[in-house]
């Protein structure tokens, strides 16, 4: 047991020997998700007056309740004084009937809280860890529990068990216990063994694993540096990364000089492995024009040019069938029609919009785009009537579900999200596709802007022959998260097709993507109407768009607090969410106010103010249950965010970006439940809270397709790269009543001035294109 000297040897000539620490791990109060540094408090039972000993380190996975047995050194912090540096440590069973009784209460063992706990203890006293091990059935003689709760403790003590010791194996090697976890749900008993021999296979496998870790865990177990396995994962990887950025390929020689740079092996290695995964249809190489429009060699991952080649062909199919499944609008007399629409709504039709309602109902695909109070909802509200009016089955749908509320509620008709609609499986087949169509005669499908090649090739698969396709969105906004810019691609001109597609112009006026040339019929509205012009939200959204700065004089719902220091705009921009917005307008800081950021680090970035907008707002209480899982603490109340896809939850899966509310947290069961944006409930296990991430505050991207009656965005110069004038355009435009900018005119300045929007290589608009279709 450590004496609380250094550990350090008295003369030169003798080893290093650590000091040790035991005790049971009460509570940590600080851990960094990325490296693993936690620091925490130990009771080494010494009876310190009640103090507790400060340990620093990476502790892996230890959770508050365990007993530990801590190897490392005695050091002092200026600030904090003296404290235990964790080199290495271990779990070990406690042997009083306190400890038992701590251990077995402190959420561990799923199934079994504090009160089972101390009922169970009291039962078996200091044995009662050697009967859950050796003799679980036995746990039913403890009064009040039944078979099935002592069969679920026992299958939690050995999934327990199992996941120690994939953790003992992987903890010198710096993977968390949530990922040793998942490793060990994905492979069962095989876990080690996957780990020792296919660790690469990790990173495809096993969401939270990317080629990096698995590169890490690879040169653990003794992989070469050069070998083949290694740089041909580290390729796919590179591939995958670009997809992260809304590429759906990578040019040969920009996917070589960056594997190069991420493997540190020479390029022949590369271009030999890269060479060997096209032989065996790993990736697709293909030719495709270039900025330039000259030819250039496309590496594609196998599904992105899947998606792409069978949106390409299934919308042509759509759009040049022979059957017609709203054939009565070719010749029907538009004058009744438009009159018979005015006396339903009371009002008349600007003529951009006639032509909108026209061309969907005649075009099998068509494409309505505009700005904020073009009336693009008056427009797609007239067409469905104008359908529904002959009977036409009709089916709505949007990207998130925030967008299919706000759809039903303009609309009057059901609208659901795409997700829900396709009923995705697990694995991310749908159950409608080409062979099981969608029954109906009209698809409508809002925000189409967040439509990525993935999605939007599963979608327009489960549109039926002689059905309309409607896709409606703002094509000035920033493009989907995932890879792809549908949207853009189908308004684009023969003359601007290239197998890279450019931002929104730089033209400061969003560019004409009304041509009659492109590839899909379209309509874009442009007349801002009346009452919309009153709006601050949607003259100074527009300003933005044209390339003019936010016009701030005389406006009430459109304000700058100028602020010119990050961190400084960081607490500003707390107090105008958390106070000066309720106060002056009335608004719930945590319903009604969103603030949106460019960027997830920095003081003013997502990260951070999750975290003081939290403590703001969604303060720790007493008695009040909470959940922590590395730098985060989940509480009741707490807005949150989906960071992954995942199609095993909820009645069809929850998607990245689905928002949604914590409502309970259940520490015996080890689950949390939160209640999304689609008024599901889902549960998730303590080990999946990785999933989660606090959306107090969310990046611009995240945003897409939800409104909010109020935004705040914290615009800095430490931000430069993100400042770009479709992302805070974006921004402005997800406020229904009220913006607040808080920042630096010099960096709302540069996001104004920044047309571009970032090159994206895709070659959908050459697939639709004349040329594209004679290749």
């Amino acid at each position: 047991m450590a004496d609380g000297r250094s550990g350090q040897g008295q003369g030169s000539q003798q080893p290093f020997r650590p000091a040790v620490l035991e005790g049971v791990l009460e509570r940590i109060t600080y851990a960094n998700e990325e490296t693993g540094y936690t620091v925490a408090k130990i009771d080494n039972g010494r009876g310190n007056g009640g103090e507790l000993t400060t340990v620093v380190g990476a502790l892996l996975g230890a959770q508050p309740g365990e007993s530990l047995r801590l190897e490392g050194r005695w050091g002092s912090h200026p600030q904090y004084g003296r404290q235990f540096m964790v080199e290495n440590y271990t779990t070990v069973l406690p042997a009083t009937v306190q400890g038992v009784r701590r251990y077995l209460g402190s959420g561990l063992i799923k199934g079994i809280g504090p009160r089972l706990a101390e009922k169970i203890v009291d039962y078996f006293g200091v044995e009662a860890l050697d009967v859950i091990e050796q003799t679980p059935e036995r746990l039913i003689e403890v009064p009040k529990l039944g078979p099935k709760r002592t069969k679920l403790i026992a299958e939690a003590w050995e999934e327990q068990k199992a996941i120690k010791e994939v953790m003992v194996f992987l903890q010198g090697i710096d993977v968390s216990t949530s990922l040793a976890v998942r490793i060990y749900k994905k492979y069962g008993d095989a876990s080690i063994s996957v780990v020792r021999n296919e660790p690469y296979k990790l990173a495809t496998d096993v969401w939270g694993i990317g080629f990096k870790t698995a590169d890490t865990i690879a040169r653990a177990v003794g992989i070469p540096h050069d070998s083949p396995q290694r740089v041909m994962a580290g390729i796919q990887f590179t591939l995958s990364e670009s997809t992260s950025d809304g590429h759906c390929f990578l040019p040969e020689d920009r996917l070589i000089s960056d594997a190069v740079k991420i493997l540190q092996v020479d390029a022949g290695l590369v271009i030999e492995c890269l060479g060997e995964l096209v032989v065996e249809e790993g990736v697709v190489k293909e030719k495709v024009p270039g900025p330039e429009g000259e030819a250039i060699n496309a590496i594609y991952l196998v599904p992105f040019q899947r998606a792409e080649v069978g949106l390409a062909a299934q919308l042509r199919t759509l759009l040049e069938h022979p059957t017609d499944r709203m054939g009565c609008f070719q010749d029907v007399d538009w004058g009744k029609a438009l009159s018979w629409l005015k006396s339903q709504t009371g009002a008349d039709l600007a003529a951009e919009q006639e032509e909108a309602v026209k061309l969907a109902l005649t075009s099998k695909v068509a494409v309505l785009t505009g700005g904020p109070g073009c009336g693009k909802s008056f427009t797609v509200d007239s067409i469905i009537r104008l359908a529904a009016a002959k009977r036409a089955k009709i089916i709505l749908a949007a990207p998130t579900g925030r967008a299919a509320k706000r759809m039903t509620e303009l609309t009057g008709h059901e609208a659901s999200t795409v997700h829900r609609l396709l009923e995705l499986k697990p694995g991310g087949d749908a159950s409608y596709d080409k062979d099981r169509p969608l029954d109906c005669d009209l698809l409508v499908v809002d925000e189409a802007s967040m439509l990525d090649l993935l999605l939007a090739n599963k979608l327009v698969k489960a549109v039926p022959p002689g059905a309309h396709l409607l896709l409606v969105g703002d094509v000035d906004q920033l493009p989907s998260v995932g890879a792809g810019q549908v949207l853009r691609d189908l308004l684009a001109t023969e003359q601007g097709e290239q197998g890279v597609r450019e931002g929104n112009g730089d033209d400061g006026d969003g560019g004409d993507s009304g041509g009659v040339e492109a590839p899909i019929p379209n309509v874009r509205l442009t007349k801002v109407f009346r009452q919309a012009q009153q709006s601050g939200v949607v003259t100074n959204a527009h300003r933005v768009n044209r390339g003019k700065p936010p016009e701030l004089r005389g406006m009430t719902d459109f304000f700058l607090f100028s602020c010119d220091d990050t961190e400084l705009t960081a607490e500003l921009t707390v107090d105008v969410v958390a106070h000066r917005i309720p106060r002056k307008f009335g608004f719930d800081p945590r319903r009604d106010v969103q603030v949106l950021t460019p960027m997830h680090r920095g003081p003013a970035g997502a990260g951070n103010l999750n975290t003081v907008l939290q403590s703001a707002l969604t303060p720790s209480r007493e008695g009040v249950a909470e959940r922590r899982f590395g730098g985060r603490i989940f509480r009741v109340g707490d807005k949150v965010t989906q960071i992954r896809n995942n199609y095993e939850k909820g009645a069809n899966g929850v998607f990245n970006g689905t928002l949604g509310v914590i409502t309970a947290i259940n520490t015996d069961e080890q689950e949390l439940t939160v209640r999304t944006d689609e008024d599901e409930e889902i549960g998730y296990d303590f080990a999946e809270l990785d999933e989660l991430a606090h959306a107090y505050a969310v990046t611009v991207h995240r945003s897409q397709g939800s409104e909010y009656p109020a935004v705040v965005i914290p615009v800095t110069t430490s931000a430069w790269m993100m400042l770009q004038r479709n992302l805070l355009y974006t921004a402005i435009t997800r406020a229904k009543k009220l913006v607040v900018l808080v920042g630096s005119r010099k960096a709302i300045a540069q996001a104004v001035r920044n047309a571009s929007a970032g090159r994206r290589y895709t070659a959908l608009a050459y697939r639709l294109s004349a040329r594209g279709l004679q290749s």
